[in-house]
């Protein structure tokens, strides 16, 4: 059975650059892609394994980086993403930050200083588990900041991630689409089942009482911040399977694009010219 191609995913999920953007309209279960769990799940597989060995070549290179964005509301499957599409990889070249609240020493300076910090250097993938996003979204929900200080974010973010991109970062940007009825199943099973416990948070269920106020920061945000340099990407979340295969076959898709090789040497070595005995 034939996998959606790269360009397949990419055409259905990205929300696109200077168009006016309804989430509402954006399914959490994909009609189209990946109908076949199984199918779903051999192609990941696959992905996960050339993913690494691009990444091999990234880290060798030196010469470009990756920063994978993965925002969504709790329950989306964030870190659940990172652990299935980036399962084969090598930890040696991938960074991988979680964002939370802002510390004492974060909330003294301006709200990208602590991201900045965190992108990835030359070689590396970088991976963000939520990211500057929540800037636009559970503070402006919240209130925590001015609406004019929010309103000014949009573009400065635009502008930070041109600074990445001119310097050799790509950036993929994931919303995580996962459906109100959805996450109300996730948040239950973080009480009844054991080993997940600990990820429940009381104040999850605060947010989702606002579910209405973050689905509409999560479509100006997309609207206002998917650009041709860093387009967002918006993935139906309901199917664990399904949105790890779609995330991993534009991830892979991206890399390959990318192009990174295997540097050699100048001049070329000689096997003859060294003593191995």
């Amino acid at each position: 059975m034939s996998h959606p191609s790269f360009a397949d995913v990419r055409d259905e999920l990205i929300a696109k650059p200077g168009k006016s953007f309804d989430l509402s309209k954006r399914p959490t279960r994909h009609p189209k892609l990946f109908e076949d769990k199984k199918e779903a799940a051999t192609c990941l597989k696959r992905d996960a394994a050339a993913i690494d060995e691009l990444q091999d070549k990234l880290y060798a290179e030196r010469g470009q980086a990756l920063l994978v964005v993965l925002q969504g509301m709790d329950c989306a499957g964030k870190s659940g993403t990172i652990r299935k599409v980036f399962a084969l990889t090598s930890p040696l070249g991938i960074t991988i930050r979680a964002f939370k609240a802002p510390t004492e020493q974060e909330a003294a300076r301006d709200y990208l200083w602590r991201i900045h910090g965190a992108v990835p250097a030359k070689g590396h993938i970088g991976i963000f588990d939520r990211s500057h996003y929540e800037d636009v979204l559970v503070v402006k929900v919240r209130k925590f900041a001015p609406k004019e200080a929010i309103e000014r974010r949009y573009d400065e973010i635009n502008a930070f991630e041109k600074l990445l991109t001119d310097s050799g970062t790509r950036v993929l940007k994931f919303m995580l689409n996962v459906g109100y009825e959805e996450q109300g199943i996730r948040l239950a099973e973080r009480i009844s089942e054991p080993h997940k416990r600990w990820k429940f948070n009381p104040r999850d269920l605060e947010d989702r009482q606002l579910w209405p106020d973050f689905m509409k920061a999560y479509e100006t945000a997309v609207e206002r911040c998917s650009t041709t340099h860093a387009p967002w990407y918006i993935v139906p979340s309901d199917s664990r399977t399904r949105r790890n295969a779609m995330i991993a076959r534009i991830i892979r898709g991206t890399l390959e694009n990318m192009a990174p090789d295997w540097p050699q040497p100048d001049p070329p070595l000689k096997l003859e010219d060294y003593d191995f005995s």
